[in-house]
């Protein structure tokens, strides 16, 4: 496809995605353009001094941004539709981000969704990096501070202690190769919502997404991001509760598995059996 790239010449572009009725495109860069349209969902509670520097970052290509607001004390929502018109508002229905975010996925109308952090700490300038890996070929674009290129200007010498033991348990009790299993920033094609079927309320939700995507036989690229420090106010997180929930969630998938395989086991057999 071609797009005119200025007065007096054109620019050799690459398309991809799903083809819309009227073969309409979206150009993200200066080399790409995409069919597909893209949601970001970012869950929210009293971050109203945040949200001017997270909605600066968003590309002017994004089709729609949903606000998960999780009964916000100050003006999240109110700074929030000021910077963003067009904006979509969405109550949370319980508390946790696992929540917040399953309430924003189910409100999200884009072909693909993206999930950032309403803190500062994620650049909505990298989810070009997801959404090129996605139109690609890849299921689940997965975020990463510790792949090649990428890095943290926030995480403690004891989160990343964490976070490595957890995603080297994941990575051998899955088959997986990931070098970042608790990090926020991921994007996927909403067509594999249900092959996720998320259902869990707290930071663990990130490590219950990246087990499941792999479960389900998802093509996974890790994309190299860089955290930034959280601009204002405190996080939510605490390292030794969040982590404990993170590591049942990791035992719990494996026995999920094995239950489910042996359940397949069985009624493979009834079938033969009665045939």
């Amino acid at each position: 496809m071609w797009l005119a790239g200025g007065p007096d010449e054109d620019v050799c572009m690459t398309t991809y995605g799903i083809t819309t009725p009227h073969g309409e495109y979206t150009r993200v860069s200066d080399d790409l353009a995409i069919a597909a349209t893209v949601s970001v969902v970012v869950p929210a509670m009293n971050e109203a001094e945040n949200l001017p520097h997270v909605f600066a970052t968003l590309p002017h290509w994004v089709d729609e941004v949903v606000l998960v607001d999780g009964d916000s004390s100050d003006d999240t929502v109110a700074v929030a539709r000021a910077l963003r018109p067009g904006l979509r508002v969405v109550a949370q229905t319980g508390r946790g981000k696992g929540n917040a975010l399953i309430d924003g996925f189910a409100a999200a109308t884009g072909d693909i969704i993206v999930m950032i952090d309403a803190d500062g700490s994620t650049d909505g300038r990298e989810i070009i990096r997801f959404v090129s890996a996605l139109v690609a070929g890849a299921d689940f674009a997965k975020g990463s501070r510790f792949a090649s290129g990428a890095g943290s200007d926030d995480i403690s010498v004891i989160r990343s202690l964490g976070n490595t033991v957890l995603t080297t348990l994941t990575n051998l009790l899955y088959g997986t190769r990931y070098t970042d299993l608790c990090y926020g920033y991921n994007a996927f094609w909403a067509r594999h919502l249900d092959a996720l079927a998320l259902d869990c309320d707290g930071f663990e939700v990130e490590t219950l997404m990246n087990i499941r995507a792999a479960q389900a036989g998802l093509v996974i690229h890790e994309i190299p991001s860089h955290e930034r420090c959280r601009i204002h106010g405190t996080s939510n997180l605490h390292a030794v509760r969040d982590g404990w929930r993170v590591l049942k969630t990791i035992l719990r998938e494996r026995t999920r598995r094995t239950t489910a395989t042996a359940s397949r086991t069985v009624t493979a057999i009834s079938e033969r059996a009665a045939a």
